[in-house]
């Protein structure tokens, strides 16, 4: 069949222009396809691009209340309301042991509440005037609270039982000295002092066990929960002696006394119920610990110091031989 005879028989023209539009309609389709394609790309190309950083919050702003236990039947409420972990922070936030929570105490709580005890820290977690001393020990008599530094960086932190009013911890720059798994106490032989820690060598003050009544009862030194007075006991430097051992030759690791508990007001814990921050370290606070760095600063016996003139001294010797 030739070109002309094809064409002259309709039902095969209708059959090739359809044939003709459909294939031109397929173009169009897959351009809008392709259109629609590259359309989705740019869109997911811009998605990307504007996807919004997330935001940092801020730290999270802890607040507190007085729960009154007044009856047996409220003490058994509150210890079944809160987990083992959750009431040890809640003794500790109080300075006080599990044994000596009675009915008819008031104990400070915590609206969020962690199972450590640092989240609650009354001490600057970092003290730049602390920056340059390896290893550092501050006690707060004021809130009864004592802190471990590395380097202006506060690494650990518990509650204590200072000095009770007629026989207080002495405040200032004092040094760890020497230290014992148990020692007896010179005040009564019953009495046996878990890891103590010499920081007043001939007043025999130093750290070490003993229970937590929630309040200052001691007789000078300084009482800590068992976990703390291990750690310190493993971690604080003892001093260094002369091998005749009459004289320090380096000091041991300072412990920074300072601060007055007031006996006239409800316990500065208890006070948080009213100001969130009334146990954060004071300006006359900061200021007396920077006498004390600069105490430290100036006695040669400490370890930085003494190295550093030990140098000094080497340069010469090598300078003057030349």
């Amino acid at each position: 069949m030739n070109m002309k005879t094809l064409f002259k028989t309709p039902t095969v023209v209708t059959v090739f222009i359809l044939s003709i539009v459909l294939g031109i309609i397929s173009c169009d389709d897959n351009k809008s396809k392709e259109s629609e394609n590259e359309s989705i790309k740019d869109e997911q190309q811009d998605s990307i691009v504007e996807i919004p950083v997330k935001k940092v919050e801020p730290p999270m702003v802890i607040h507190y209340k007085i729960d009154s236990l007044n009856t047996s039947v409220e003490l058994d409420s509150f210890k079944n309301r809160y987990s083992e972990a959750q009431q040890k922070v809640i003794y500790a936030l109080n300075r006080i042991e599990l044994r000596r929570v009675r009915a008819g105490k008031n104990l400070v709580v915590p609206d969020t509440l962690f199972d450590d005890i640092f989240n609650y820290a009354p001490f600057p977690k970092n003290l730049e005037l602390l920056r340059d001393i390896p290893k550092t020990v501050l006690i707060s008599q004021r809130v009864q609270g004592i802190a471990l530094y590395e380097n202006g960086k506060l690494i650990k932190w518990g509650p204590v039982s200072s000095g009770k009013k007629s026989t207080p911890t002495p405040n200032g720059l004092h040094y760890g000295n020497y230290k014992a798994r148990e020692k007896v106490s010179t005040v009564d032989d019953a009495w046996i002092l878990p890891f103590y820690f010499n920081f007043m060598n001939f007043e025999g003050v130093g750290v070490h066990q003993y229970e937590l009544p929630g309040y200052p009862a001691s007789h000078a030194c300084v009482r800590l929960d068992m976990a703390d007075a291990k750690y310190i006991y493993d971690w604080a430097q003892q001093w260094e002696l002369t091998s005749n051992g009459k004289y320090i030759h380096k000091n041991g690791t300072p412990f920074m006394v300072y601060g007055e508990y007031d006996y006239n007001s409800p316990a500065p814990w208890l006070q948080l119920a009213a100001n969130n921050k009334s146990n954060e370290i004071l300006d006359s606070e900061l200021k007396t610990l920077e006498k004390y760095k600069a105490a430290y600063n100036a006695d040669e016996k400490n370890i930085r110091d003494f190295r550093e003139k030990e140098e000094k001294e080497r340069l010469l010797a090598m300078n003057s031989v030349k």
